[in-house]
């Protein structure tokens, strides 16, 4: 007897704010009996609670369960070199994935699996990846939501446009800012840089500006902006206090350089 593919709904759910959650997320999260998410230790917490804050604002009472799933141990990707960081990761994500897949094996047929994604599906979540993998164990049948982003949430708190005209935006980490960066990308948005990075391009264009976020969504919200050498230790200090108060701290900037002045 061959069974039917499990439904899946991988859905982006914002930066933690229920009123980021679009109605295509929304409806795929009723389709859902079960959640699958993350259980990180301690300090993270409070990621597993405003997952469950939100699907209790927006589903009915009793309507689906969550089910925390303890992350594998993850290495130290700073002291890595681009080899090792790469088969560190690619092993957390396969130990990920064994995980889940013993969870959905057990759960009753016919149930609907649900993974709430921080943020958007397609940038820097492994989730898409870990469900792929899955599948070649168990036959799903997969669903992805977009979601709002951090890239699009830091934006917006600021007021800015991210490209210039007719100019291009460049995403990248903070593992790959340094030798990529240059005044011609047009903004440059970083994402997972946890060492600010971008400290070391003062010294290569002091007129660089950057707008900078931490906790995007969530009441802890925390924004900063100005030419980067002046404001880059106000941001350090700031951001190192955060993740003492709370455990944990996620942030994203961007990165541009203004435009000369026009010629008289």
């Amino acid at each position: 007897m061959t069974l039917s593919p499990r439904q899946v709904r991988v859905i982006g759910i914002g930066t933690g704010s229920p009123a980021h959650v679009t109605g295509q997320a929304v409806e795929a999260m009723r389709e859902c009996d079960v959640f699958l998410v993350a259980d990180k230790g301690e300090v993270k917490d409070e990621l597993v609670a405003v997952r469950r804050a939100i699907c209790e604002e927006l589903l009915d009472e009793g309507s689906f369960r969550i089910v925390e799933v303890p992350d594998p141990e993850r290495g130290p990707d700073a002291e890595r070199d681009k080899a090792a960081y790469r088969s560190g990761v690619d092993a957390w994500h396969a130990a990920r994935a064994d995980r889940y897949a013993e969870i959905i094996e057990a759960l009753p047929e016919g149930e609907t699996v649900g993974f709430l994604v921080w943020g958007d599906p397609a940038f820097y979540d492994s989730t898409i990846r870990i469900v792929d993998a899955i599948r070649t164990r168990i036959p799903l049948d997969v669903r992805v939501v977009a979601g709002i982003s951090a890239i699009q949430v830091l934006a917006a708190e600021h007021r800015i446009v991210l490209n210039g005209i007719g100019q291009p935006v460049h995403v990248t980490t903070g593992r790959r800012l340094l030798d990529e960066w240059s005044p011609q990308l047009g903004t440059v948005v970083v994402m997972l840089d946890g060492h600010l990075t971008c400290r070391e391009l003062v010294s290569r264009d002091p007129g660089i500006v950057i707008h900078w976020g931490a906790y995007l969504g969530l009441p802890q919200q925390v924004l900063r902006s100005g030419r980067l050498a002046d404001v880059i230790d106000e941001i350090a200090r700031l951001r190192a206090g955060l993740r003492e108060e709370h455990g944990w701290v996620m942030d994203t900037y961007a990165l541009t350089v203004p435009s000369a002045p026009p010629r008289a």
